[in-house]
C-alpha cells in the first residue's frame, strides 16, 4: 500500500502516539510491511482480512520475541518479520489456498 507524503506524516505520528498510549515504548514499526500485508490480505482474501491479519502477526511476533522486558527491539524486529513471512505466504494463495486450506493437515498443531 503506497501513501503519499502527508499521509505517512500523519501516519508516523499516529504511530507514535498509539504506541506512547499502549506503553510499547522503544519500538520501530515497519509500516512498509504492514501495510503491504494488510494490502495483500485485503486484495486476495476479502477486505476485513486486512486488520484481522496484521493483529494476527502481531500476536504471533509478541508470543515469539516475549513480552515487556523479555523481549529486545532486535527480537520484536525478527519476530514480525517471521510472523509477516508466513502470513504473506498464506495471503498469496488466497481466501482458500495454501496449507490452511486443508485444516490442521501439515501443520505441527
Amino acid at each position: 500500500m503506497t501513501v503519499n507524503d502527508d499521509e505517512a506524516q500523519v501516519l508516523d505520528q499516529w504511530t507514535q502516539r498509539l504506541a506512547q498510549a499502549l506503553q510499547i515504548l522503544d519500538l520501530d514499526v515497519d509500516q512498509d510491511l504492514l501495510l503491504d500485508l494488510a494490502r495483500k490480505s485485503a486484495d486476495n482474501v476479502i477486505h476485513a482480512a486486512a486488520p484481522i491479519t496484521t493483529f494476527l502477526v502481531g500476536y504471533a511476533a509478541a508470543l515469539d520475541a516475549g513480552t515487556g522486558s523479555a523481549g529486545s527491539r532486535e527480537a520484536a524486529s525478527a519476530a514480525v518479520a517471521k510472523a509477516a513471512r508466513v502470513a504473506l505466504g498464506l495471503v498469496d494463495d488466497g481466501a482458500h489456498g495454501g496449507p490452511a486450506g486443508r485444516g490442521w493437515a501439515d501443520t505441527g498443531q
